[in-house]
C-alpha cells in the first residue's frame, strides 16, 4: 500500500475536490471521526468545514493547516468498506491524528479504488501536531497495515515484471481521461520519436490518437493538440480532449521540443543501424506481409502500415520496444520505404485478416513529418487482429511503468494547482 500526504492552506478547496467526486457518483463518505453529523447523512462542504473551524481558529499561525492523505492498496487487493474504515483509523492513530476530526472519502472513478482522508494538523488547543520523520513513519505504518490486513506488499512490485500494468485505453469505461493521462504523461519519457506521425503510430497501439489543430482567437494565432480514444476498429470513440487538460508536457510545443531532441539523439545512433539490419534481413527472408510482421513481433518490433484507397502503401512505421524508439520507414533508408514494400509484396499488400479500416483519400499521401490531413484513424491499419496487437504491446511494456497503474490524474492535477496557488500567495 502507498500513502500520499499533501498539505495546503485551502481546507475548503480540498473538501470541495472530494465532495465533487460524490456529486459525480464516483465517491462516497465512509467515515466521520469527531465530526458534526447531520440527521440524513448528507453533507455540504460548508457543513463539513464547521467541524474544523474551532481548530483553525485556535491556531492562525500555521499556514499549511490542511492535511490531505490518500491510501492506495495494490489494485489486486480486494478491500471492502469496513476494512477501509479500519485501515484509515489505524493509519491516523499511528501518525498522531487519531484524536483529530477527519473524514474518509472513498474514490471509485478509476479502476483502482482508494480512500482520501481530510483533516487538519493543529489540535483543539491550537498546537501544531509534529510532522517530524513523517515519511518514515508513514512507510512504517503502511507496512504494518499490509501485514495486519493481508495486503500485497509494495516491495513485491519489483518482482512483477510480467504484469500488464501499462494498459491501452478502454473507451467503454467511464474514466477515459484518467486512462489517457497515464499514457500521455509517461510515454515521451520512455520512447523516442521524431515526428507527430511516429508519435501517432505509438499512440495507436494504446488505442489513442492525436490531431493538430490551428486557429485564430481574438486576433491571435494559436496551435494545439486534441487527443482521442480509439475503438477496436481504430476509429475515434467519444469526444476529444484538449492537450491542456493533461498539462504542458502533453501540448504541441512540448512534443515539438521532444521530437527535436530525439532527432539530435538518434542522428548517429547505432540503434538506427541495428534496427535497419534486422528489418532488411527479415524482409529478405520473408515473402509476404503476414510473415514479415510475425517475425518482427517475435523480436519486439511493431509495424504500422498506412494505405490509400487503392490499397497502395504510402507510409510505414516501425516501433522497436527494445530500444524504445519509433522510426518512419523512409528515415531508415530508401530500401525500407513504402515504395520498397509495395514492390516486395506485389499483390499481397492488403493486410491479413480483412481488418482494413477506413482509409485516407489517395491525395493525402505524406512524408510523415506532420499530422495526416485526415483524422489519424483513417490512415492506420492494425496488424493481425486488434487483440493480438494489444497483447504483444502490453507484453513489451511489462514492468515499465508501475507508477502509471490506475493513476488518478484529477488528484495529480488538484495537487499541482494547490502548489501553484501557494507559490502565487508567496
Amino acid at each position: 500500500m502507498i500513502a500520499k500526504i499533501g498539505r495546503s492552506s485551502n481546507l475548503y478547496g480540498t473538501l470541495s475536490y472530494n465532495n465533487l467526486k460524490i456529486e459525480k457518483g464516483k465517491g462516497e463518505i465512509l467515515l466521520l471521526n469527531k465530526m458534526i453529523e447531520t440527521p440524513d447523512g448528507s453533507y455540504s462542504v460548508a457543513q463539513l468545514v464547521k467541524s474544523f473551524e474551532p481548530y483553525l481558529t485556535a491556531n492562525r499561525n500555521t499556514e499549511k493547516h490542511t492535511l490531505h492523505i490518500s491510501l492506495n492498496p495494490d489494485p489486486r487487493d480486494k478491500v471492502n468498506d469496513d476494512r477501509y474504515r479500519e485501515m484509515a483509523e489505524d493509519y491516523m492513530r499511528e501518525m498522531g491524528y487519531g484524536e483529530q476530526p477527519f473524514i474518509v472519502f472513498k474514490h471509485t472513478d478509476i479502476d483502482r479504488n482508494h480512500i482520501h482522508i481530510v483533516s487538519v494538523c493543529v489540535d483543539e488547543a491550537g498546537k501544531k501536531i509534529s510532522d517530524k520523520f513523517e515519511k518514515i513513519r508513514s512507510m512504517k505504518s503502511c507496512r504494518e497495515l499490509e501485514r495486519k490486513y493481508g495486503l500485497i506488499a509494495v516491495q513485491d512490485k519489483k518482482h512483477r515484471q510480467n504484469d500488464k500494468i501499462f494498459r491501452p485505453v478502454d473507451y467503454r469505461t467511464g474514466d477515459i481521461k484518467s486512462q489517457m493521462a497515464s499514457i500521455i504523461r509517461h510515454l515521451p519519457n520512455h520512447y523516442k520519436f521524431q515526428t507527430f506521425g511516429e508519435y501517432n503510430a505509438l499512440l495507436s497501439l494504446l488505442h489513442m490518437t492525436t490531431e493538430k489543430v490551428e486557429g485564430e482567437l481574438h486576433g491571435k494565432h494559436w496551435r494545439g493538440l486534441l487527443y482521442f480514444a480509439l475503438n477496436e476498429n481504430g476509429e475515434r470513440a467519444g469526444h476529444p480532449f484538449k492537450a491542456s487538460l493533461f498539462g504542458k508536457k502533453a501540448g504541441l510545443t512540448a512534443l515539438e521540443f521532444h521530437c527535436s531532441k530525439c532527432k539530435t539523439a538518434l542522428k548517429d545512433s547505432p540503434i538506427k543501424h541495428t534496427l535497419k539490419s534486422i528489418l532488411t534481413i527479415t524482409l529478405q527472408t520473408t515473402t509476404n506481409e503476414q510473415e514479415f510482421k510475425k517475425q518482427l513481433m517475435e523480436q519486439g518490433i511493431d509495424i504500422m502500415v498506412r494505405r490509400n484507397q487503392a490499397e497502395r502503401i504510402y507510409g510505414i512505421t516501425f516501433i522497436d520496444h527494445h530500444s524504445k524508439t519509433v522510426w518512419n520507414g523512409s528515415r531508415l533508408g530508401t530500401e525500407l520505404s513504402a515504395n520498397r514494400f509495395n514492390e516486395h509484396w506485389n499483390n499481397s499488400i492488403k493486410a491479413p485478416g480483412n481488418e482494413t479500416v477506413k482509409l485516407q483519400p489517395k491525395g493525402s499521401e505524406s512524408n510523415d513529418t506532420t499530422l495526416p490531413a485526415e483524422p489519424p484513424h483513417h490512415s492506420v491499419e492494425f496488424m493481425n487482429t486488434f487483440e493480438k496487437q494489444e497483447s504483444d504491446f502490453i507484453g513489451a511494456l511489462a514492468g515499465l511503468l508501475p507508477e502509471a497503474q490506475g493513476e488518478d490524474y484529477e488528484e495529480i492535477d488538484f495537487a499541482n494547482r494547490m502548489k501553484k496557488k501557494r507559490k502565487r500567495q508567496g
